[in-house]
């Protein structure tokens, strides 16, 4: 687009319009996750950020306050009470069998206001006691491994389809082929692993919680 750009003499026009096109696409694929996160029965979920199905009312205000585009307080509000709404979904019944894998970096990067921050590491807790719970750290010792270039979410459905989406800077890719899924299978079980066991993890995240007292 840049190269078109300069050929025809339209300034940005063109690399705007790309932008633009991309950043629809990345949306309704997102929008098609979500549909498939809200009724899967399986949810394997490795984040490199505190995933929104984790996330206390007063950390997810500030999260989303932080993006790029400005938005307004209703705006905010709004986006704030999807994100909670989403979490109802671990608490349907029956319940899906979810499994979270978090980067240690997630657990060491606090927001400014350690009061919530504080919270956001006990509700993370909190969470992992739950029987279809499980919350793994990948620890720094770990080492470099082959998904912890990006976030990656496998969900399995009633009848067995599975997706895969892979969420990057600005982007994501929602991927249905079962093929492909596939491929995806191998990766997250040797970050499963190469992270701590569950009763470590919880552990490791509780001594955080004791060092995040205000």
């Amino acid at each position: 687009m840049e190269a078109l750009d300069r050929v025809y003499g339209t300034g940005e026009l063109l690399v705007r319009l790309w932008r633009l096109a991309r950043l629809d696409a990345f949306k309704d694929q997102y929008k098609a996750f979500m549909r498939y996160e809200a009724k899967a029965t399986i949810i394997h979920k490795y984040s490199l950020i505190v995933p929104g199905l984790l996330q206390t009312e007063d950390f997810a205000r500030i999260s989303l306050s932080m993006a790029p585009t400005p938005i307004s307080l209703d705006e905010l509000e709004e986006n704030v009470a999807a994100r909670l709404g989403r979490q109802e979904l671990l608490h349907r019944a029956p319940a899906p069998s979810v499994r979270f894998i978090l980067d240690e970096a997630v657990l060491r990067r606090p927001v400014h206001d350690l009061a919530v921050w504080h919270d956001q590491l006990a509700r993370i807790v909190d969470a992992a006691q739950a029987p279809n719970m499980t919350i793994q750290v990948l620890p720094f010792a770990a080492g470099v491994q082959g998904l912890s270039g990006g976030p990656l979410a496998l969900l399995w459905m009633a009848d067995d389809r599975a997706v895969a989406y892979l969420e990057g800077n600005g982007s994501g890719e929602l991927i249905e082929e079962p093929e492909e899924v596939q491929r995806y299978r191998p990766a997250y079980d040797r970050l499963r692993d190469a992270a701590l066991s569950p009763r470590d993890s919880s552990a490791f995240i509780q001594q955080l919680v004791e060092e995040s007292k205000p």
